[in-house]
């Protein structure tokens, strides 16, 4: 689980993350100021104020931080956990760190909360991360409108879509673990 001394290195991952996979969606003019100071105070808040309803997990390397999974319990009480954060150091891809990060998820919640589900949302220009919900069992449900970070529409490209994917049943998903 990450603590308050992983915040710089979780933003610096998530900001990175957003950098390679957004663009097109996010607006460039935000991505290019550096996304890693906004997200540096939300993740020393997320990660400085436990929450017994969040769940931080993080995978290391040659001590680096190379992946993480931020999930939030209950979220939505048809879907469950909402798997809010789930990001892999690019040139580490396709090597299991994702699976294994969400297949920890899925224990994670079973433990807190055994009847839940679990869901998250995904770009629609992400086939990439489409792909990797889709062979991980998740299926995919509802479109709906990508919310803009900070709240300001200023840092969209106009109105990008996501799309649900969702686990129903997280046994299948937390064994891989």
């Amino acid at each position: 689980m990450a603590g308050p001394e992983d915040a710089l290195a979780v933003a610096g991952l998530h900001a990175d993350s957003w950098q390679r996979h957004y663009r097109g969606a996010y607006a460039d003019a935000f991505l290019d100021r550096e996304p890693a100071g906004f997200l540096a105070g939300r993740w020393t808040e997320r990660l400085t104020t436990a929450s017994p309803q969040a769940r931080t997990i993080v995978a290391e390397y040659d001590g680096e931080l190379v992946g993480l999974a931020h999930t939030l319990l209950d979220s939505d009480p048809t879907w469950g956990a909402l798997v809010d954060n789930l990001h892999v150091r690019s040139p580490l891809k396709r090597q299991g760190i994702g699976s294994r990060l969400l297949a920890l998820t899925a224990q994670a919640v079973l433990e807190a909360t055994p009847s839940s589900g679990l869901y998250l949302w995904v770009l629609e220009q992400n086939k990439a991360a489409q792909q990797f919900y889709e062979a991980c069992g998740g299926t995919r449900g509802d479109r709906s409108h990508v919310p803009p970070p900070g709240g300001d529409p200023a840092n969209l490209n106009g109105t990008p879509s996501c799309f649900r994917y969702s686990w129903p049943d997280l046994s299948v998903l937390a064994e891989r673990a």
